[in-house]
């Protein structure tokens, strides 16, 4: 199936390691050119290079935190200047700390907020401009299944990832007359270096091996493992497509079967 992306620009946050990584790959293996920013300077201008020399693409690469909102939006426009055009917009940045309610105070509250929320709102400003002086555009935040089933030990990820569904169900319904698409991509346990960093500090506090703590999350998967960053990156793509712009306000779970509900 040709997916139409062939030529156009996604930008991509939190791209140098994990889901972000995924998405850029898969976007890049449709023929996109690609502005990645990630805080690791290092590790992204390695992911960089080397998607650059798989894909056969351009690729911008810009070491920055999301949290910081000037310098998140001087990079969408920088991207916009590079290569004329910005089609996909990908937010995403790594989880808030676990613990429960007793473990965090208001600051800790604040830092989640910027990090999972407020830092989408500013790509998706800066963004969005372009997209409608274009008359087209795909938006997808990367999030979490937490928003349809709250996980123990990740009461700063459950709470403010669910904004993230809440604001991207109204800019679905502001932005479709401008053919601009957003969804949510929500994935399960999936196996990434911040999961493997879960199982251990859920290892340490259980008093059981990180293997032990995985092999009791696969028995709670329908399909009976962790999924894979390419799965999350092949629904991004599709996503991203000419051929999906009738799915828009939607959060797309992708768990293997981990969430029982029907809505």
């Amino acid at each position: 199936m040709d997916l139409g992306l062939t030529g156009k620009v996604a930008v991509v946050a939190g791209s140098s390691r994990g889901l972000g990584r995924a998405v850029a790959e898969a976007l890049a293996g449709e023929g996109m050119n690609l502005a990645l920013c990630a805080r690791d300077k290092v590790v992204l201008e390695q992911t960089a290079r080397e998607i650059e020399t798989r894909h056969k693409t351009n690729v911008l690469a810009e070491s920055l935190d999301v949290t910081d909102f000037e310098a998140g939006a001087k990079f969408v426009h920088q991207a916009h200047q590079k290569f004329g055009r910005l089609d996909v917009l990908v937010t995403n940045a790594g989880g808030p700390p676990g613990g429960t309610f007793d473990d965090f105070d208001l600051d800790d509250w604040q830092r989640a907020v910027d990090l999972n929320f407020m830092s989408g709102v500013n790509l998706i400003q800066a963004g969005v401009p372009f997209m409608r002086q274009a008359g087209w555009g795909r938006i997808i935040n990367l999030t979490s299944v937490s928003v349809k089933r709250p996980l123990a030990g990740l009461i700063l990820s459950n709470a403010v990832r669910s904004a993230v569904i809440g604001l991207a169900k109204s800019l679905a319904n502001e932005l479709a007359a401008d053919k601009i698409t957003v969804n949510n991509i929500c994935p399960g346990y999936t196996r990434t270096a911040r999961v493997e960093q879960l199982a251990e500090k859920v290892a340490a506090d259980k008093g059981a091996s990180p293997a032990e703590v995985i092999a009791g999350w696969e028995s709670t998967i329908p399909v009976g493992r962790l999924g894979e960053p390419s799965e999350i990156g092949a629904l991004a793509a599709f996503l991203a497509s000419e051929q999906a712009g009738f799915i828009t306000g939607q959060s797309i779970v992708i768990d293997g079967g981990f969430y029982r509900g029907i809505a």
